[in-house]
């Protein structure tokens, strides 16, 4: 379990990097597409014309309010097919500014996030936002294929984590408080990207020092052990993907991703800026 986490860990910016480079606004804006509309738009397009409550359900942990603002009115705008497209552009327009088609071992890391993404595909059920982006035609390119096959990764990791959140209790602003607290993703980011109210944020901060899952800030022991919990839950549900790897197979996928991921860091492609 331990290598199949790190295998996806260090192929995630690979992935990552398309909510934060400038290419996707970019594409999006052509469309009409602005801001958050941009962004749920191309998340969702694979559902086709998505409606506001299957994003809201799906995606979790944004307040309800800023979902129904972009959708379903950008599909007025532009077209699921528009959006994809435009999307799976800047993905490979931006990844190739960070210079991964040098990186080598792309063969290599190609195959095996390949076969990972296409083992998944046997475990469609209860993961609702990865089987939506497996239907989805493998792009032709290289790069454009190992985005595609982490994007799969990705969303079928997300589906468990969501049903893993949901089966623990933890509602969606609960969610975002913890991994605020965790400090690796700035609480400010968090609040401006989701747009949850200052008083229902405040409030839930402190129902959860109630619960003694928070101290302070900051998580408490027991929220610390409870956070893991479902970390660990989370890994136990992305396993059926790299279980057709072996353990041998999840080490290489590690291996190889390391430089990938650090190819897309150090382009300065997780920035916010791009």
């Amino acid at each position: 379990m331990r290598a199949a986490r790190e295998a996806w860990r260090r192929l995630e910016p690979v992935h990552g990097m398309i909510y934060f480079v400038p290419e996707g606004p970019e594409r999006y804006a052509a469309l009409g597409l602005d801001g958050a509309a941009g962004y749920f738009a191309s998340r969702s397009a694979a559902f086709g014309r998505a409606s506001a409550e299957v994003v809201i359900a799906t995606f979790y942990n944004f307040h309800p309010d800023l979902v129904r603002a972009a959708l379903p009115a950008a599909w007025e705008k532009a077209t699921p097919e528009q959006v994809l497209a435009a999307r799976l552009d800047a993905a490979g327009a931006a990844l190739r500014r960070a210079g991964i088609h040098r990186v080598d071992g792309l063969d290599e890391i190609l195959g095996l996030a390949t076969r990972a993404a296409e083992a998944a595909r046997d475990h469609l059920h209860g993961r609702p936002l990865f089987a939506a982006h497996a239907a989805l035609p493998w792009p032709d390119e290289p790069i454009d294929r190992l985005w595609h096959a982490q994007t799969l990764l990705r969303e079928f990791r997300g589906d468990g984590h969501v049903a893993a959140l949901t089966d623990a209790g933890v509602a969606p602003l609960e969610a975002l408080v913890l991994h605020a607290a965790t400090g690796t993703i700035p609480t400010p980011f968090l609040k401006a990207t989701r747009s949850w109210p200052a008083d229902e944020w405040a409030a839930t901060e402190e129902a959860l020092r109630a619960r003694g899952l928070l101290d302070g800030d900051e998580l408490s022991a027991e929220g610390k052990a409870f956070r893991q919990r479902i970390e660990d839950r989370t890994d136990e549900l992305a396993l059926p993907a790299y279980a057709a790897l072996g353990e041998d197979g999840c080490e290489r996928l590690a291996d190889l991703a390391r430089p990938f991921g650090r190819a897309v860091v150090s382009a300065g492609l997780l920035n916010p800026a791009g």
